[in-house]
């Protein structure tokens, strides 16, 4: 088991492979569909570090935060998956969810120097490795606004990194 702190580095990415077992801590952003395609708006009119929206080094994991926990959701939504790429080019250097990517998304990542885990949908775990919440941004749209959590111990799986993915494996 490998342990990321935030902000994360190149050389910690490239000491990922796929298949490794992560635990995140640190600081992490929750962002999913109705939010990401605001903050690449802001990163286009070069607005997110004025918000507080710090990208170099980060984590976003595709969740919403509500008071039932957080809890993955499907990355390979077209607002979700479409945000990757401009994102990891931003400096996200971790994408978390669930579930498949397809190939140029694989090669998106790897070329931007980024990875993306799954994590398991234990909401109850997460709720008790997150040691706290702070609305960042667009708090207009409740749950699936911008939140940033302090986290201890998120646990993961490398699913793509350096041009590879888990699911390839599988066929």
């Amino acid at each position: 088991m490998k342990i990321i702190r935030t902000p994360i580095s190149d050389e910690d990415i490239n000491n990922l492979s796929v298949g490794d077992m992560v635990l995140i801590q640190g600081r992490i952003f929750c962002g999913r569909d109705a939010v990401l395609p605001r903050v690449l708006r802001a990163i286009e009119e070069r607005k997110v570090e004025q918000m507080g929206i710090h990208l170099q080094g980060s984590v976003i994991f595709h969740t919403a935060v509500s008071p039932a926990g957080v809890g993955p959701t499907s990355s390979n939504k077209l607002e979700i998956e479409s945000s990757i790429a401009p994102l990891s080019q931003a400096g996200v250097k971790l994408h978390l969810g669930k579930g498949a990517l397809s190939a140029d998304t694989v090669a998106a990542l790897d070329k931007y120097g980024s990875v993306y885990a799954v994590i398991p949908p234990v909401t109850a775990l997460l709720g008790d490795k997150t040691l706290s919440q702070e609305l960042v941004a667009f708090p207009e749209l409740g749950m699936e606004a911008l939140y940033r959590l302090c986290v201890d111990g998120y646990p993961a799986i490398i699913a793509a990194a350096h041009g590879k993915s888990i699911y390839e494996q599988q066929r």
